[in-house]
């Protein structure tokens, strides 16, 4: 198909007409050529390249020093809560035992250590150390105080006391078993009073010798809920009479009840059924040949010592004890009320 190619009024030549006029494209950019290189020249050495690193160190100014508390901290806090464990886990004669262990027990400590004797006043590692057992590089020494029985140091004075009070309870022993001997053996010696003999008891108390008449369920010493001895009970206060002599102690009497109530109306109680049987034991004495001087008092408990204590109505809380007291104890008692 032909093109039609119009003219302007200057004689150039327009766009076509009737076809869409076509633009021709853009020739690409040729690329920029490369600067020459320029030769090194022969014999220098190239510049050396220097590269910087710039380091930041962690912790700042203290560095590391808070671990050093840290550690410290938990140190303290784990031997802090091990004590409150060793309390709550331990009894306290355990933690008397503990401390006694780390208690001190040197008596004299040196007064003139290293650098305190004087002005600049030093001792030397070769020097004798100023302790009582004077022995050189000992260092200090732990020094065992023997103590006696009544407490303190063991001087003299209480060495003669324990030894007199060790006297003293041996004997009070020997003469326990020589008369509770002596009383088995006499009431063995009669038949209906055999069977028996296990009412006497002769024990050893601080006060000194203790003879108990004890009740049971088969035999009783009084008739009941009275202050009369029946015959067996008559026959062993004789026997025990006898076994006592006349050997100058006192003799205390008390009596004892169980802890059974008496009828409504009954005129009575236990306070001075007690008394009673402890005046009629004592009258029984007298009547077997013991004099009336050598009774210091009697006593009247009622169910307040009881034998048994489980059982306050128990059959063998019903008894009577005859106390030889200690010559000793005696003179003790009576120098403190002077």
């Amino acid at each position: 198909m032909a093109e039609e190619t119009v003219l302007d009024d200057g004689g150039e030549e327009e766009k076509p007409v009737g076809k869409a006029a076509e633009t021709p494209p853009e020739p690409a950019p040729e690329p920029a050529p490369e600067p020459a290189k320029t030769p090194a020249p022969t014999g220098e050495i190239p510049a050396p390249i220097i590269v910087k690193k710039i380091t930041i160190e962690g912790g700042g100014h203290h560095g590391g020093a808070w671990k050093v508390a840290y550690a410290d901290f938990v140190t303290a806090m784990m031997a802090f809560f091990l004590l409150l464990w060793l309390l709550g886990a331990t009894t306290e004669d355990q933690r008397k035992g503990l401390a006694d262990h780390f208690t001190p027990t040197l008596i004299n400590y040196r007064e003139g250590s290293a650098g305190a004797d004087g002005v600049l006043g030093g001792s030397s590692i070769n020097e004798v150390d100023n302790y009582p057992n004077r022995q050189g590089q000992t260092g200090a020494k732990a020094i065992t105080v023997p103590r006696g029985a009544r407490g303190g140091p063991d001087t003299s004075d209480n060495r003669a006391l324990d030894e007199a009070a060790a006297l003293a309870q041996a004997k009070a022993e020997m003469e326990r078993k020589a008369l509770k001997e002596t009383i088995e053996e006499r009431l063995n010696a009669q038949e209906r009073l055999k069977k028996i003999a296990r009412q006497v008891r002769v024990v050893n108390t601080p006060k000194g010798i203790r003879i108990d008449l004890v009740d049971d369920a088969d035999f009783s010493m009084f008739t009941i809920g009275t202050t009369v001895l029946v015959p067996d009970a008559r026959a062993i206060v004789q026997i025990v009479a006898e076994a006592i002599g006349d050997n100058g102690q006192t003799i205390v009497v008390r009596g004892h009840t169980d802890a059974l109530k008496w009828k409504p109306g009954v005129p009575s109680n236990n306070w001075s059924l007690s008394s009673g049987r402890a005046e009629a034991t004592r009258q029984a004495l007298m009547r077997s040949g013991i004099s009336e001087e050598r009774f210091s008092r009697i006593e009247g408990v009622a169910a307040r010592e009881l034998l048994i204590p489980d059982n306050p109505t128990d059959p063998r809380n019903r008894r009577v004890s005859i106390v030889l007291e200690d010559r000793q104890a005696n003179g003790f008692a009576v120098a403190a009320a002077q």
